[in-house]
């Protein structure tokens, strides 16, 4: 009997311990201050030419640019219009082909129009020593519309002095995006 009460008397003194300690006041009204900043990493375009991807495939004749375009269907969600802050862009080649190249990226609006442009060169490179050549393009918040206000990009690749005699290579593209959104 002594130990059901000596039981008894201590489980009150715990949870009344528990519930007694001390409990900062808490104010609901400062959940509007709370902000998330999630950052997210987009692979945009990736791909791969040799020497082939220089030639029209209908004529055989050279060709001394490439172009692709790709849809940013991820720009259409309304959360990341209103939430993107800011976008840090990279791009990465590897040319193994002894002749520089000049790369053009142009961001167009859902009606084509140009919102952003980035332009830069890549330096020659060759099998033995490729020239690895890394650009990074930082779009604040000043900027940042012209990228909200951008659905295609368009990737164009070019001066090439496509010789059928001496020209081969490979060039590697990589290119990410890293958005950062305030909710």
């Amino acid at each position: 009997m002594w130990f059901r009460m000596f039981s008894y008397v201590f489980g009150v003194c715990l949870l009344s311990g528990l519930f007694s300690g001390c409990v900062k006041d808490v104010d609901f009204e400062q959940a509007e201050d709370i902000s998330l900043s999630p950052n997210i990493q987009l692979n945009l375009l990736m791909y791969k030419v040799n020497e082939y991807y220089f030639l029209n495939p209908e004529t055989g004749k050279p060709r001394t640019r490439l172009r692709d375009t790709i849809r940013l269907e991820f720009l259409d969600d309304e959360y990341i219009q209103n939430s993107l802050t800011s976008v840090e862009f990279k791009f990465r080649h590897v040319n193994t082909f002894e002749q520089p190249f000049y790369k053009t990226i142009k961001f167009l609006s859902i009606s084509g129009h140009e919102q952003l442009r980035i332009e830069y060169d890549i330096p020659a490179g060759s099998k033995t020593n490729p020239e690895e050549t890394e650009h990074i393009e930082l779009i604040e918040e000043d900027r940042i519309e012209e990228v909200r206000n951008s659905f295609y990009m368009v990737v164009e690749l070019g001066g090439a002095r496509v010789d059928q005699n001496n020209f081969s290579g490979e060039l590697d593209f990589a290119s990410k995006g890293f958005f950062m959104l305030d909710f």
